[in-house]
């Protein structure tokens, strides 16, 4: 099944099934969070429990929102093994063997959660970056579990745009902390929460042999494949569920693909041929099976000077 939340032409922010002729509206219904934390029934049973008002959209007429309004939490992973030698390469850095055992995540900013629209430049900053990555939203409770337990857990797949700041994080992890506000902006998720079983004759290895692509005012930036990953998002679950709670709606990032912002991008090549992005800028992140995210870029709120010489 695919789930969406959208917003309406009318303003009104609704959630339906995704089919073949349109967007199918749920009862009563704002949020896909309740539909998750329901112990008796999977994410797709909970959604047909609710019924359907007989109301269908055109998908072209709505914008798509974050999933979850607001995640319990968001923990953003560093899975996929081309970007983070690209990543520690920009610092100066050699891979770090430990890398290789352990999933290692930050948490971002689950007030940060949108959808498709605007995207403003965060204040101060003027190296303004995207990140394709794979998101999972989970359906259940755990701690302590196993990859094979973690993996039921998982409600269901979705795009992450996870925008960075580059100039903002490079400061900030220079003095050993962060990402801190290098991406506390906005973290895009959708347009669909798609249910494991619609990608399952597409899983190989640690991921889905499924294709992703981001581009830039309709220029091919990114092009890379989920199964490259090298952790699973099961064993990514197990290792945040350690001597913790994973809980219903908390988003698990895979961390950014192969080539799949314009800092690696940019290194790669030149900052020429991939500059920033800017004012009026159109990023349309996808994923094979996922669907479609795409955001303009717009100008932020000015950076306020916390005191004399500080930024």
């Amino acid at each position: 099944m695919k789930l969406t939340r959208i917003r309406t032409a009318a303003g009104v922010v609704r959630v339906g099934i995704v089919e073949s002729d349109g967007i199918h509206l749920l009862n009563d219904l704002d949020d896909i969070a309740p539909l998750l934390d329901d112990p008796d029934r999977s994410l797709a049973e909970a959604a047909l429990a609710r019924g359907t008002t007989g109301e269908i959209l055109n998908p072209s007429e709505v914008q798509y929102l974050s999933p979850i309004a607001t995640p319990p939490t968001v923990r953003d992973f560093y899975a996929f093994e081309q970007h983070v030698r690209a990543g520690r390469k920009w610092r100066g850095l050699e891979m770090d063997p430990d890398w290789y055992r352990i999933p290692v995540f930050y948490f971002s900013n689950p007030y940060a959660a949108t959808g498709s629209g605007d995207i403003p430049i965060p204040p101060g900053s003027t190296k303004f970056d995207f990140e394709l990555e794979v998101a999972a939203v989970l359906g259940g409770y755990g701690r302590d579990v196993t990859p094979e337990q973690a993996e039921g857990l998982i409600a269901g797949f979705c795009v992450l745009n996870d925008w960075s700041a580059r100039d903002l994080q490079k400061r900030e992890m220079t003095l050993s902390m962060g990402p801190v506000k290098g991406k506390d902006t906005a973290t895009s998720l959708g347009p669909w929460l798609v249910t494991p079983d619609e990608l399952a004759a597409f899983k190989e290895g640690t991921g889905y042999r499924l294709a992703m692509r981001c581009e830039v005012n309709g220029q091919k930036y990114t092009e890379a494949v989920w199964s490259d990953v090298y952790w699973s998002f099961a064993e990514m679950i197990s290792y945040a569920s350690r001597g913790t709670e994973v809980r219903p709606g908390d988003v698990i990032g895979s961390g950014t693909c192969g080539t799949g912002c314009i800092n690696e991008l940019s290194q790669t090549h030149s900052p020429e041929q991939f500059p920033f992005l800017s004012e009026g800028d159109v990023v349309t992140a996808s994923i094979e099976g996922l669907g479609v995210l795409e955001n303009r870029i717009v100008a932020g709120a000015p950076a306020i000077p916390l005191r004399a010489g500080t930024i």
